[in-house]
């Protein structure tokens, strides 16, 4: 299934039934009078959040929703019938936002939340509200109102525990397929890593949380170098930001640059990232050499009061301790927010 995040669409309420202009006309009713009924009102447009989705394709693709209208009144006060709401299903964690004044209409952060974005247009009132002792007779009626109309933003920010973050091919693919049912694509080429991926962690019998895979970042990225850095939304409700970097021999980069750089280009993005807790990850150990790009990321972490985790995810090294310090961290937080 395609990944989509971000779209935009058009959203109309439906507009409220006309009130009726109507008067009895019955044989053993000699003062019959006005007899319309009301209009009924429109349906209104309604977001619910679900957990049966995880994309916004479906809204990429169908661009416009509308609501019923309601029914016109009708005589012997009839009232008209109710346009029916249209309801529009999105992902846990979508955020809806006004496309002309980028206000936040809502954000849609657990199963089951919904929020009405377009409310429906009133019926309107038949002549039989408007006799009166002077005037027994009317022959107007109120027109429906019209439903709100609107331009909209849907952003999808996943909802994880984790973000791993990190520089293409520092083995961020590699550690969520190892600690979790996640199978992204892995290869030896940069960005192989195309769209987030979410994975399910479970410590022990009853301790789980949810670990982000974000596409890997490089410098000049809020430039829109390499894939830029537009998936960065899904780390934004993060409880932890675990930044992985290649300590392995292959590489002839600084580790302690690698990292500067990224946290560079998080600052960028967005100053609140930066006040997250970040956790460094020294990866691909087995292949780390005479250990001297380790020792150093792990001397300059230690200056920095940084905690760091030397592991190699390909031969389960350092994993399981990784593990139970993220549950820990993780159980922490939700904890705190409640």
């Amino acid at each position: 299934m395609q990944f989509v995040d971000y779209t935009k669409i058009y959203v109309k309420a439906g507009d409220g039934g006309r009130g009726c202009v109507a008067f009895r006309r019955e044989k053993y009713v000699p003062h019959g009078g006005p007899s319309g009924g009301d209009g009924g009102r429109g349906g209104h447009i309604i977001f619910k959040a679900t957990k049966n989705l995880n994309t916004l394709l479906d809204l990429r693709y169908q661009r416009e929703y509308k609501a019923q209208r309601g029914q016109h009144g009708m005589g012997k006060k009839m009232h008209g019938k109710n346009g029916e709401d249209r309801i529009v299903f999105v992902p846990v964690g979508t955020i809806i936002k006004d496309a002309d004044t980028e206000e936040i209409l809502a954000d849609l952060d657990k199963e089951d939340a919904e929020v009405i974005i377009a409310k429906a247009g009133r019926g309107g009132l038949g002549n039989a509200h408007f006799a009166t002792a002077v005037k027994q007779a009317p022959r107007h009626a109120q027109p429906g109102e019209e439903g709100e109309e609107k331009n909209l933003v849907i952003e999808l920010k996943l909802l994880a525990d984790v973000g791993l973050m990190g520089l293409p091919n520092a083995g961020k693919s590699t550690l969520i397929s190892v600690i979790s049912s996640a199978r992204p694509k892995i290869a030896d080429y940069p960005f192989t890593t195309l769209v987030p991926n979410l994975g399910v962690v479970k410590v022990g019998d009853y301790r789980s949380f949810v670990v982000a895979d974000i596409p890997g970042l490089i410098e000049g990225a809020h430039k829109g170098a390499g894939l830029g850095f537009q998936f960065l939304r899904h780390v934004e409700r993060t409880s932890i930001l675990l930044h992985l970097v290649d300590v392995s021999d292959i590489l002839e980069s600084d580790p302690v640059e690698d990292f500067k750089k990224i946290n560079r280009e998080l600052e960028l993005y967005s100053p609140e990232l930066m006040k997250k807790p970040q956790t460094v990850v020294g990866t691909k150990i087995d292949i780390a050499g005479d250990e001297k790009r380790l020792n150093k990321l792990k001397k300059y972490c230690k200056s920095k009061k940084i905690d760091f985790f030397p592991v190699s995810a390909a031969a389960n090294k350092g994993i399981k301790k990784l593990l139970a310090y993220l549950a820990v961290k993780v159980e922490s937080k939700r904890k705190s927010d409640v």
